[in-house]
């Protein structure tokens, strides 16, 4: 059982450097004037999901997921 606790230790630490890579990756919500003068009205605007800034956020929420998941799998003491 300690080596099944090690192996989700050490996807646990993957987990949290990739999502904080991720985060960092991630562009803010106000990102410069362009959304003022009506670019958020663009192509990439209406279609953010199928860019690589809409996979990032759609990778970080299953990494969030998994993060809390395994949080709560290594503090159940099981092993």
């Amino acid at each position: 059982m300690e080596a099944l606790r090690m192996v989700i230790n050490i996807i646990f630490i993957i987990v949290c450097i990739a999502l904080t890579v991720l985060v960092l990756m991630q562009e803010g919500k106000h990102a410069g004037l362009g959304s003022i003068s009506g670019a958020a009205e663009s192509y990439w605007g209406k279609n953010k999901g199928r860019s690589m800034e809409g996979m990032l956020v759609k990778i970080t929420k299953w990494l969030a997921v998994l993060f809390m998941g395994l949080a709560v799998i290594l503090n159940l003491n099981v092993f």
